[in-house]
């Protein structure tokens, strides 16, 4: 049966979106990646931590202008079709339910089973950890695909525990750091800023941004929220500020109960002994259960986005077979078929990146790259023109909200572009091959270009 998304989700269900998926894994995933770019370099890395963050309030300041304007199947691919054209928004709709969607799926069910196996005291890279991702993919898939409204309370659930860990670390870290003199040491005993044999504030910032990503997932629910012109843009600007704030909190927090030498040398152990350092063994083993809830919370959020890629392609006639994967189920008011295409993309990622990143020997030789952070070079690339076209199409928008806040967005993103090249170097070619094949596997399905080469005969 075939029918429109019905509209279910509420402005508080909005900013859970943006705050649950954005926050939750990254932050704890990251923290260390951070640490080990700037050498230990506590400035730098509360430096990366703000420009990512302001960065991600100006494109978010920037898309919620365009939210306020359009509202059709899916956010950022409504906003790529209304500013630059429907061939345009195929390819951004494309990439997002074929790439940047499932790859940061697929990352996030291994993060929920790394910090599992942390807690159990587990292999990170085992065959356990392996299987424990594999049952949060089919889980994460199971809620949303059978009951929408029930994911929607787990994400709102999911975002409140989540900001307990963060909030306790922000609070009582930055006490006991300014009392016992821990974070004053680790912000001035570090190497010069500016420098680092870790890759510097450009490797830095890469790292961060997974932290940052999936805010843009939350435009995916806007045909299913309550007046949406109103309560997107909310969402996207109030979430993204909540986020920033606890970020950079909870970084100050986390220098103030241990050394920086100690986070670096821990690894995947090291959130967790910043915990137990501040609750004790059984206290913080506790709070770190609640890291795990909050990562399984952002994958909620990530499969949310995951099980509608292909309906907003079918939605307009586009992609593959978009009379299959258009369909909505009746009883759920799901759209089904996208949503097992949307899985089955997943499962092709998460074997990728265990062959890439985790296999004792790599698989894919020079193909071998982290896809939890080279999507974004395609990703912020592809924001550019939308920016572009805003700036030339809405005459009626006043200065900032079309000229000042979309120029600052695409400066944004050729920073980010060209720090990722700077963080990843040859790793950047050899994902750019492999983005241009899938969009190459994406032109069979390219309805526009069919019209095209209609007219021409």
């Amino acid at each position: 049966m075939e029918s429109g998304l019905k509209k279910k989700y509420g402005l508080f269900t909005a900013i859970a979106m943006v705050v649950g998926i954005v926050i939750g894994s990254g932050v704890f995933f990251k923290a260390e990646a951070v640490l080990k770019a700037t050498g230990g370099n506590m400035p730098m890395g509360i430096a990366a931590w703000l420009i990512v963050g302001l960065i991600m309030i100006v494109c978010s300041y920037t898309f919620a202008t365009m939210a306020t304007k359009y509202e059709k199947v899916n956010g950022v691919v409504d906003y790529a079709e209304m500013t630059v054209g429907k061939r345009y928004s195929y390819y951004v709709g494309w990439f997002i339910a074929t790439i940047y969607t499932p790859t940061m799926t697929s990352v996030l069910t291994w993060v929920c089973a790394r910090y599992t196996c942390v807690l159990l005291g587990w292999n990170i890279t085992g065959g356990a950890c392996m299987t424990i991702s594999c049952f949060y993919l089919i889980a994460s898939y199971a809620v949303n695909a059978l009951s929408p409204i029930l994911a929607g309370k787990f994400q709102v659930a999911t975002t409140i525990i989540k900001l307990i860990p963060l909030l306790l670390m922000a609070v009582a870290g930055t006490i006991i750091g300014l009392t016992n003199g821990l974070t004053i040491q680790n912000f001035t005993h570090t190497a010069p800023f500016g420098s680092s044999a870790g890759g510097g504030l450009f490797a830095s910032v890469v790292s961060v941004a997974f932290a940052y990503e999936g805010w843009i997932i939350a435009t995916s629910i806007n045909a299913e929220l309550k007046n949406s012109k109103k309560n997107l843009p909310r969402a996207l600007i109030w979430g993204s500020l909540i986020v920033v704030a606890v970020y950079v909190f909870y970084y100050i927090g986390l220098a103030g109960v241990v050394p920086t030498e100690v986070l670096m040398d821990n690894g995947q152990a090291g959130a967790k002994l910043a915990f137990q350092n501040i609750f004790g063994p059984i206290g913080g083993s506790l709070v770190f259960l609640f890291v795990i809830i909050s990562c399984m919370g952002t994958l909620n959020g990530l499969m949310l986005g995951c099980t509608r890629g292909v309906y907003a392609l079918a939605a307009r006639g586009c992609g593959p077979a978009p009379k299959v994967f258009r369909q909505i189920d009746s009883a759920t008011d799901m759209p089904c078929n996208s949503s097992i295409l949307g899985l089955l993309f997943c499962g092709v990622w998460l074997l990728y990146f265990y062959g890439a990143m985790l296999a004792e020997h790599p698989w894919f030789g020079a193909f071998c790259f982290d896809t939890s952070e080279l999507p974004i070079v395609t990703l912020y690339a592809g924001y550019i023109p939308i920016f572009i076209m805003l700036m030339v199409k809405e005459k009626d928008l006043n200065g900032l909200k079309r000229f000042l806040m979309p120029i600052l967005a695409i400066c944004g993103c050729i920073f980010m572009m060209i720090a990722a090249c700077f963080a990843h170097g040859i790793s950047v070619l050899y994902y750019c091959i492999l983005f241009a094949v899938v969009l190459l596997i994406g032109t069979r399905f390219d309805p526009y270009r069919k019209r095209l080469k209609q007219k021409q005969r």
